[in-house]
């Protein structure tokens, strides 16, 4: 499997998605579609474990999205790509979610500053890796929600059953070497974060700005025709 930028990504948001959702109690930071779910039943539990960090997420990653976008148009405005300048934000979201939660690991069940702070850092790092697919990454597979992904991998394997014709074979299969590695990937990262979690929980959130560093490494390293 060719190590690119599209499997580096992939892996860090199910990397991200699963430690934050064991580290703060229910809380997707990829994924964000995903708190209403766990919002309601916090809600509705004895404890209420981390509510304000999962109503907060939505709106934090909408917000995020949006200066993403704003920040590309100034940067277009001057004639220049905001593409370097995104990933090191990344980075440096990433990196202070991993030094506050150096200091604060493991949070409690209820809603800390602390917790909320590392939360919303990785739910707007997060929403810049989404922007960014939108903004400069178009041709590439999603890296941060799996749904659509899986439902593309089984309508084509679906289709090679009813024997299409050549050249629409030769596509689906392309479509399958991009995807079913991009989803790998991102399974991969799940398992590795909920093993680190399991027995080295000082270092969960040490790894997202490392596989930063390798996105930068990466960062042509991705289809753009």
């Amino acid at each position: 499997m060719r190590f690119n930028l599209s499997k580096i990504l992939s892996f860090n948001a199910g990397y991200v998605d699963t430690a934050s959702f064991l580290a703060l109690h229910g809380l997707f930071a990829a994924h964000v579609t995903g708190n209403f779910v766990t919002l309601g039943a916090a809600l509705v539990s004895d404890s209420q474990t981390g509510a304000l960090a999962k109503l907060a997420a939505l709106p934090m990653f909408c917000i995020a999205v949006l200066l993403t976008k704003l920040i590309d148009w100034k940067f277009l405005k001057n004639q220049k790509s905001s593409y370097t300048f995104l990933l090191k934000l990344m980075f440096i979201f990433f990196g202070l979610a991993a030094a506050i939660s150096l200091f604060y690991l493991p949070f409690p069940k209820h809603d800390t500053i602390s917790s909320f702070t590392v939360g919303m850092l990785l739910v707007t790092a997060m929403a810049i890796q989404n922007a960014m697919h939108r903004l400069h990454w178009q041709k590439e597979s999603p890296t941060t929600v799996m749904t659509g992904s899986t439902t593309q991998l089984m309508l084509d394997i679906g289709e090679l059953f009813t024997q299409p014709a050549s050249e629409k074979k030769s596509q689906i299969r392309q479509r399958l070497t991009s995807i079913f590695p991009t989803m790998l990937s991102f399974a991969v990262g799940c398992a590795i974060a909920a093993i680190i979690y399991k027995f080295a929980l000082l270092w969960l959130f040490i790894v997202p700005p490392v596989l930063m560093i390798f996105a930068y490494i990466n960062r042509e390293n991705y289809k753009k025709v």
